[in-house]
């Protein structure tokens, strides 16, 4: 008898553990990447970079911060002054500053150079966010390494 109500009480106690699980794990399973956004409020590409990331099946959390914040942010994440654009991001430990194409976001999350993370420096008309693709300026995504040099890691021709 106490062997059969020990029994009852293990496959009980494992029924609810189970049961308390899964719905963590279908949630870890259906959320998609995450990744951080510091923006300005009132930038509109930055809303509008923000629907691309989340169109793209990552899960955006946002920070609003302007000015001299922003910058320091950006500067103190090892961002060189001269790869600014108006938002920053955060994903899996990179900084993503800019209107970096989703597709070059992953690559370097498939790769995992040792570096700071990539960067499209100001505003390319044309890059996501920055209006349609089809009138783009040319424009290059950099790579930030730790020491603050970049290199080219993709390059876009206008359209």
């Amino acid at each position: 008898m106490i062997q059969d109500s020990f029994f009852r009480r293990t496959l009980l106690i494992g029924g609810v553990v189970m049961l308390a699980a899964s719905p963590v794990a279908a949630l870890s399973q259906g959320a998609g990447l995450a990744i951080h956004v510091m923006k300005d409020p009132n930038c509109g590409c930055c809303s509008a970079r923000i629907e691309i990331l989340e169109n793209d099946g990552f899960a955006v959390t946002t920070e609003q911060s302007a000015g001299t914040a922003l910058m320091r942010y950006k500067l103190d994440s090892g961002i060189p002054q001269e790869m600014a654009s108006c938002h920053t991001a955060r994903v899996e430990g990179y900084m993503i500053e800019g209107h970096v194409p989703v597709a070059y976001i992953r690559r370097l999350l498939d790769e995992r150079p040792d570096a700071v993370g990539l960067a499209v420096p100001g505003m390319p008309y044309g890059s996501p966010g920055m209006g349609p693709e089809n009138e783009r300026d040319a424009f290059e995504v950099f790579l930030i390494r730790g020491d603050g040099s970049t290199e080219v890691f993709t390059r876009y021709s206008a359209a």
